[in-house]
């Protein structure tokens, strides 16, 4: 049996939100979806094996939530991340408390992704 979780982040604008998860975090659009014109939007977004579900939509999820991403090669995807013109987030790799290398990036609307990488895996 497979399971693939795929996250629901709340979002309140739409532009913001792409040049965030797809211009700063280089992920693609895959599909969006309105009910009628100048509804709010739902969207895919993925790199990858990683989806995100982004939602206007106020009963979908909560604003402020984080989520944790696994990665293998932490310092490929750092440096490419970093070296994108968004001069609202600059995030730097640490190393969390459990031993692994880490580093979180916090979209316009408060969600955190924090990309973790196993100590064994470095």
């Amino acid at each position: 049996m497979d399971f693939q979780a795929i996250p629901i982040i709340r979002i309140f604008d739409e532009e913001k939100a792409k040049d965030f998860y797809l211009g700063f975090l280089g992920m693609n659009l895959d599909w969006e979806h309105r009910f009628e014109e100048d509804f709010p939007v739902y969207m895919q977004v993925s790199r990858g094996g990683l989806i995100f579900h982004l939602s206007e939509h106020s009963g979908d999820c909560t604003p402020g939530s984080k989520v944790f991403v696994n990665v293998t090669d932490i310092d490929t995807l750092f440096e490419e991340i970093i070296s994108r013109p968004y001069k609202y987030n600059k995030p730097q790799i640490e190393t969390a408390p459990w031993g692994d290398r880490i580093f979180t990036v916090i979209d316009p609307f408060s969600n955190k992704v924090l990309f973790n990488n196993k100590s064994n895996e470095t």
